[in-house]
């Protein structure tokens, strides 16, 4: 499937009316296997539903299920490693279900092919641990198909066949993928699937280990985590041949930073200034318009990528005309779910405007993620202490600031003031620039960055308040978890609570549009 600007990506439960959306993402799913037995039948999903809500997934592509992960709770200790598909699912009724069992066993995941390249499939498995963090089962136990081995069954054993696809000389749909989210294989099965002939009836029996598991007694069910995973990008000025390079370097960034299960990635600000090598010859102010061409183009790339790599990306900062043909300086939040929105620089510095004829922003207001509150404010707007206070009366918990200095001057104004608005709003504020040179673009030859994720300053937090920071002008990622349940127990009990103790009978801030 190829993504477009308006793929719109929903994880939830499955529900009753969804079955015939089902059936036809299954049949698709399996083609190959007889059209028969390659779906379940509507009062076996009914069942499924009615006996236990929570274990069944889907996600839907602009509100039609494409992919769906079906799963029941067992006392695994019933029927040990050397069970059968039918058995271990009660003769394909469901009467193996246990709600006071301790493995969550999957007993189907598919995902529509014309929509594999979403990556799909990770989310739901992603969804499935969250599950079986949640209701403290000890694992995730599955029997998985092998489906390529019918062509190495003359040359190999399972068991090789295994290994070679464990050493990816060897790549299995199936396996490779199951692998590859942290499933080990625990036993080879035989005779598991009856009638699955590509996998001439073996099967892996695979296992994901809970690490947070406790006995029954201790459980603290359904908890929420309490940390968010942030990643930054410390990006190299590099010129670049084309725009189709350009984005590949922002992808290896956005695979390397997502495999890490990060919630966020943060690039910075005018990152794609490379690209202005070819207008150099225009002047500064026009080559600044022509690179504003690429703008669109990148904001629908960080879109796929955000949806295809399940992270919410903030897109550093790129120009931008409007309607009214003015130039800004615009940054995107790119939500995971396929949803986006935009914010403008608004404090344009001075450099900008003579250069450029750059104009600002008038709009400030929170966003909403999956994972709290956030801000975003652009390089320059992090030194005027008004934004953030704005952000945070609106609730804001992360502060995301993509900034571009020239010099250690420049970026100490900006790492000052950041650390100022962590301290002062009793939130999180990372920081993320560009480093070295790029001689053949005018208005852009040197940089200078230590990008950086600021805590405020108590005694839950670091004693220095910084949370994590990279190394001085070296390209590099830098990753932090951030903990939002501390936010609120500062927020109450502080040893000083600067958000509670403004004295409002005296002062205000007020947004005038």
């Amino acid at each position: 499937m190829n993504t477009t600007d308006d793929i719109k990506v929903e994880l939830r439960n499955l529900r009753y009316e969804d079955y015939l959306e089902l059936k036809e993402a299954s049949l698709q799913a399996y083609i190959g296997m007889d059209p028969n037995t390659s779906y379940w039948k509507e009062e076996k999903i009914k069942k499924l539903i009615d006996i236990f809500p929570e274990g069944q997934l889907c996600v839907l592509v602009n509100g039609k299920v494409k992919a769906s992960a079906l799963s029941i709770i067992v006392d695994y200790k019933k029927y040990g490693d050397n069970h059968t598909y039918k058995q271990i699912t009660g003769d394909y009724n469901f009467s193996t279900h246990d709600p006071n069992g301790d493995v969550l066993y999957g007993i189907d995941v598919f995902v529509h092919p014309d929509t594999r390249g979403l990556r799909l499939g990770r989310r739901l498995y992603d969804a499935r641990k969250e599950l079986c963090e949640s209701l403290n089962l000890r694992s995730i136990m599955a029997g998985g198909r092998i489906p390529n081995y019918i062509k190495y069954a003359d040359q190999l054993t399972p068991r090789k066949y295994i290994q070679k696809v464990k050493m990816k000389e060897i790549y299995d749909p199936t396996l490779t993928f199951q692998l590859s989210n942290e499933f080990h294989v625990k036993k080879i099965l035989k005779k598991y699937l009856i009638g699955d002939k590509d996998s001439l009836e073996f099967a892996t029996l695979l296992e994901w280990n809970n690490i947070y598991y406790q006995e029954k007694e201790e459980a603290l069910v359904a908890q929420k985590k309490a940390y968010v995973r942030i990643g930054l990008v410390q990006w190299q000025m590099r010129l670049f041949g084309s725009f189709e390079a350009l984005i590949e370097q922002v992808e290896f960034f956005v695979d390397a930073v997502s495999d890490y299960k990060s919630d966020f990635i943060l690039f910075p600000e005018f990152f794609e200034a490379p690209l202005m090598a070819e207008f150099n010859h225009l002047g500064e102010a026009k080559a600044i318009r022509e690179l504003a061409k690429f703008t669109e183009a990148l904001r629908a790339k960080f879109q796929e990528f955000a949806v295809s790599y399940n992270v919410n990306i903030i897109t550093g900062s790129m120009p931008y005309i409007d309607e009214d043909n003015n130039l800004l300086n615009i940054s995107y939040l790119c939500r995971r779910d396929g949803t986006s929105e935009d914010y403008r620089k608004i404090h344009i510095t001075p450099s900008e405007a003579n250069a450029w004829g750059m104009v600002g922003g008038d709009k400030l207001k929170v966003f909403d993620t999956d994972c709290g509150k956030i801000g975003i404010l652009i390089c320059y707007d992090v030194e005027f202490p008004e934004l953030s206070r704005l952000y945070a009366e609106q609730g804001m918990q992360i502060l995301f600031v993509p900034f571009l200095t020239d010099t250690q001057n420049g970026y100490n104004r900006v790492r000052r003031c950041a650390q100022a608005r962590a301290v002062e709003n009793e939130c999180y504020v990372a920081i993320a620039g560009c480093v070295g040179n790029l001689p053949k673009v005018n208005n852009m030859d040197i940089q200078f960055a230590q990008s950086a994720i600021f805590t405020p300053s108590d005694f839950s937090f670091p004693t220095n308040a910084i949370k994590s920071e990279a190394t001085p002008n070296t390209e590099m990622t830098v990753i932090g978890d951030l903990d939002l349940e501390l936010l609120k127990e500062l927020h109450e009990h502080g040893s000083v609570r600067i958000m509670k103790d403004r004295r409002k009978d005296l002062y205000d801030i007020v947004w005038k549009k």
